[in-house]
């Protein structure tokens, strides 16, 4: 009996020493009741007309699944009978463990149980184990009921027989063995540290969401809450009180364009999340509703308004003007002509000058001019033999360049010919440095080199025959042609 009792010590001390790590499962009850007997000297079990004994006890109950539990239950108190047929009384002292079966889950608030286990009594007031002292109550079993108080305190009925192996304490040995039935009442407790990583309140046990962030309000599976059942958590959720989608953090969006109706300008109209949810219809990048030419040509750049950008606003788009920081007239495509010929300043070699589009602006050379520089072409000659200018070849080259820097947009064709004396590579070349020679003069007389174009054809485009010496004179030669 003492190898008993110990291991029932053992036993609870263990079951204790685990609450700290389990999830309230553990109970401890404190309970009272009375006894009554049945054996050889009568059956007292449900009768009032006897005398009662009472006892007092304590419980300690675990959590095995959502039906069973295991408990050990430990009494002390006065048993005993009084009646005709002989009486007997003895203080004990007692211990049974148990597996108990509720008949209803833990979510209900009256769970009636059955039970079921082994015990020993010990008959001695001063706790003296004594094999003689100590009976087995093989078996002890019984039910009641709990009624859940609070989500931690519980009332406790339960009836419990306890079945002796022994008849020896009633002082009578008929052969029949002791029997006692406990009536008791009591209130239990549950306790324990309960495992909840996330500190939701919701044990770990419970939790469908173990991992929800702390402080987030969740249900009592341990999810965080969900008011319009989008599927997006409310602390994720920018619109918690309307269904949304995930993409959008739970707003709803009527026109399907990507921009949650909280944000949307335009929430029935499907448009870009460039312009706040409304339509651009010309793709200019200005909304329909503040777009003040809503059917802008495709690529062209517009202004805050929608418009075609025009930065001089001299009515020509800025895509179209050619000149778009300078107004002009929109038949020049926005350039301006300072001296009003039909040819715009960027394109008038002559701007300041009345010309004519073919001229580029330029004024036509007189007829009196041209015909004097074809002569002035005439009176040009060289030393013999060489590029070098005769001096009286000078004074006409020094009217020649007053003429064209006269005629700024005009350009001059200087043509060099030779007659048929000497090689061909030889007139070529000499005839190439003659026109060379005339070039530079001008440019040196301020004429833009830019427009003189010097040209030797040698002795290739004769105008009389080499034959006679007046034909040869004459096919030595320079020719001078404008143009613009």
């Amino acid at each position: 009996m003492k190898k008993l009792l110990f291991l029932c010590t053992c036993l609870a001390f263990t079951l204790v020493t685990k609450a700290q790590t389990e999830d309230k499962k553990w109970n401890i009850g404190l309970h009272t009741g009375v006894t009554q007997y049945h054996g050889d000297l009568g059956n007292n079990f449900y009768k009032t007309d006897k005398a009662f004994y009472g006892f007092g006890g304590l419980s300690i109950s675990r959590y095995l699944g959502r039906y069973f539990d295991a408990s050990i239950l430990l009494t002390k108190g006065t048993i005993g009978y009084n009646s005709t047929t002989g009486s007997f009384k003895s203080d004990f002292n007692a211990a049974s463990f148990n597996l108990r079966l509720n008949l209803l889950g833990p979510e209900y608030a009256v769970r009636p149980f059955v039970f079921g286990g082994v015990g020993a009594i010990l008959f001695d007031n001063d706790v003296n184990f004594h094999q003689a002292k100590i009976d087995y109550a093989l078996p002890t079993a019984g039910g009641g009921v709990n009624f859940r108080l609070s989500p931690a305190i519980n009332l406790n009925l339960q009836e419990t027989f306890s079945f002796m192996n022994k008849d020896r304490r009633d002082g009578v040995n008929k052969g029949k063995n002791d029997a006692y039935l406990s009536h008791m009442v009591g209130l239990t407790f549950n306790f324990g540290a309960k495992n909840d990583l996330d500190n939701d309140g919701v044990s770990d046990s419970k939790d469908k969401c173990p991992d929800t962030p702390v402080g987030v309000a969740v249900d009592k599976t341990g999810c965080p809450l969900d008011r319009d059942k989008d599927g997006v958590a409310d602390y994720l959720d920018a619109c918690p009180d309307a269904a949304g989608t995930l993409a959008l953090n739970g707003c709803p969006d009527r026109d399907n364009d990507g921009v949650a109706d909280k944000d949307d300008k335009c929430p029935d109209t499907a448009g870009t999340i460039a312009l706040n949810g409304c339509p651009d219809t010309d793709g200019d990048g200005v909304a329909d509703a503040d777009d003040k030419c809503p059917n802008t040509k495709m690529g062209v750049k517009v202004d805050a308004m929608g418009c075609p950008m025009d930065n001089d606003k001299d009515g020509t788009v800025n895509d179209e003007d050619r000149c778009p920081d300078i107004a002009g007239p929109m038949s020049l495509k926005g350039c301006p002509d300072t001296d009003g010929d039909g040819v715009a300043d960027i394109d008038d070699r002559c701007p300041t000058q009345k010309g004519t589009i073919e001229n580029k602006g330029c004024p036509d050379i007189t007829p009196k001019d041209a015909k004097r520089i074809t002569y002035i072409g005439s009176k040009i000659f060289f030393e013999n033999g060489s590029d070098k200018l005769k001096v009286g070849s000078l004074v006409q080259l020094d009217e020649l360049a007053t003429i064209l820097n006269r005629y700024e947009g005009a350009n001059l064709l200087i043509e060099g010919h030779a007659d048929s004396n000497g090689s061909d590579d030889f007139n070529l070349n000499l005839s190439q440095k003659r026109t060379e020679s005339v070039k530079k003069y001008l440019a040196n007389k301020g004429v833009m080199e830019s427009r003189l174009t010097a040209i030797g054809f040698g002795e290739s485009k004769p105008i009389a025959s080499n034959k006679t010496a007046l034909g040869r004179a004459k096919n030595r030669r320079v020719e001078l042609k404008t143009s613009y």
